[in-house]
């Protein structure tokens, strides 16, 4: 079974994701006030979306994670286009990535010292396709049979464009990642793939289960190479991947928000954590061996982290 996730850790103490897309995106000037989010890009600005993956590998991610969190059949129908235009932005999420990475790996300065980085194809749960903040409480009320449903055409065509693995991500539930692994275990039986929970506190998941039990589940599916948090406060991770460590034998992987609130009243964001690289420590000290940055985090984040796990690397820290 071909591991890319074990094969980068083998080389190096410490894989390093990149960081948020949509809010990055925002940022730099997009309006992303929409359902679709930041798919509205692969339709609108898809070179926006590739030159941030761009961004984000030169500042040492290794992995890329795509543009296809909130792209669905059901999201891109709602918007007048057809399953075979659907299908063709997914693919497209894939290439951006892709694109992004070779022109990145074809400098040969860009390699000293680095693995080549992978493309992660994400896959956002059933609650981000509602639009309606649902993902962050797992209140959907379909079975696992519907949830298969939903997940298997567009991981069929996100897996048709090549990544490397798939980024399932943001899960309220237990539930929704059962789904998922079944699908990966009979459907999907050559995927390989990361599942990460959004969290309420430091122990439990969006919907009010043990974070410890949806963890655990996993612990033999052999297509899911590693399991973790991601989209939730950084104050909780440390305790979150401890719980996970517990249980599982699997790499585990941390990319929180930075930190920061939104207030809907004044319409902007405040709160970030203090060092967002400085919280890492913990969440490596807790048995994170993949890190980094979901909502409001951007390259200067990830480069800190990758200054960081340089270090890790020089002192001989977390190896074997």
């Amino acid at each position: 079974m071909h591991d890319p996730i074990a094969v980068i850790l083998a080389e190096q103490p410490l894989m390093i994701l990149d960081g948020a897309l949509a809010s990055e995106l925002e940022r730099r000037g997009a309006d992303l006030a929409d359902p679709l989010w930041s798919a509205k890009l692969l339709i609108e600005s898809p070179d926006a979306i590739r030159r941030l993956h761009a961004d984000y590998y030169a500042a040492g991610a290794d992995v890329a994670i795509t543009a296809s969190y909130q792209a669905s059949f059901q999201g891109f129908a709602a918007r007048g286009l057809d399953r075979y235009e659907a299908a063709r932005l997914m693919r497209l999420s894939v290439a951006l990535a892709r694109e992004a990475r070779d022109d990145f790996w074809a400098v040969e300065a860009n390699r000293a010292g680095r693995v080549k980085p992978l493309v992660a194809a994400s896959v956002g749960p059933y609650g981000a396709v509602l639009a309606d903040g649902s993902e962050y409480r797992g209140d959907y009320g379909l079975t696992v049979s519907q949830l298969m449903d939903f997940h298997r055409p567009r991981i069929e065509v996100l897996l048709s464009a090549g990544p490397e693995l798939l980024a399932c991500e943001t899960l309220p539930s237990a539930l929704e990642a059962e789904a998922i692994a079944k699908l990966l275990a009979d459907d999907f039986t050559d995927a390989r793939a990361w599942v990460s929970f959004t969290c309420r506190d430091g122990a439990h998941t969006a919907d009010g289960g043990a974070f410890a039990d949806a963890v655990a589940m996993l612990s033999d599916v052999e297509q899911v190479v590693a399991v973790g948090v991601n989209c939730t406060a950084p104050a909780y991770v440390a305790e979150l991947i401890s719980r996970a460590s517990a249980v599982s034998a699997k790499p585990l992987l941390a990319y929180p928000n930075s930190g920061e609130r939104y207030d809907a009243e004044h319409k902007c964001w405040h709160g970030r954590a203090d060092d967002f690289a400085a919280l890492a420590h913990d969440w490596f000290a807790a048995g994170a061996r993949l890190i980094g940055g979901c909502c409001r985090t951007g390259p200067a984040d990830i480069r800190a982290l990758s200054v960081w796990r340089r270090e890790l690397a020089a002192a001989g820290t977390g190896r074997g």
